[in-house]
């Protein structure tokens, strides 16, 4: 079993580390942000459950297979916290993960998401020896299926009308990429 909680990893703008209580105000304000959740599958979060959720993710251990953990986004520069990732190891196959990514408005676009999921990728291939990570992403979300095709990952499934979301049924795409081909692709990642 790897260490009990998401060790902190940095890239040249990013940190990755677990949410702390200071992380609430701005947490909060970009999971209620309309354009944020259009393609996510919350509308938005209370207090109370913002609260809870910072609680949770205190106690939650990475290498768990089945459960998920949000890991917090900070921009060094000045200490905010711009969005958050996901990781979940699969319930029934512990070599594969799938991941997932949020980012404030305000920073979408200046390939902070690039940045953030490449290190995430290199880190959860890494410290917990993967073979295959997918994301799942919305049809509509032209952003995230470029992201997704900007670092390496194939599309190999598009579901049709798979999904009930947010009053009408959805399509989406399944990403995937294997261990080999993530670090082939970027070889300064195994330093």
């Amino acid at each position: 079993m790897a260490d009990v909680n998401f060790i902190t990893d940095e890239t040249v703008r990013l940190r990755l580390r677990p949410f702390i209580e200071s992380d609430l105000p701005a947490f909060i304000t970009y999971r209620n942000d309309p354009m944020v959740a259009r393609y996510q599958s919350w509308e938005g979060i209370s207090q109370e459950e913002a609260e809870a959720f910072l609680r949770e993710q205190q106690s939650i251990q990475p290498d768990i297979p089945g459960q998920g953990m949000q890991i917090a986004i900070e921009y060094k520069e000045t200490g905010a916290l711009i969005g958050d990732c996901y990781f979940i190891i699969n319930e029934h196959d512990r070599h594969q993960a799938e991941i997932g990514y949020t980012l404030a408005r305000a920073y979408q676009g200046r390939g902070f998401a690039t940045e953030a999921i490449s290190c995430l990728l290199t880190y959860v291939f890494t410290r917990f020896h993967l073979h295959r990570i997918i994301a799942i992403t919305d049809c509509e979300n032209a952003a995230s299926v470029a992201l997704l095709e900007r670092i390496g990952m194939r599309r190999e499934g598009h579901f049709h009308q798979n999904i009930w979301f947010k009053g009408k049924w959805g399509d989406e795409y399944l990403y995937a990429i294997l261990r080999e081909e993530w670090f082939k692709r970027n070889v300064f990642s195994l330093s």
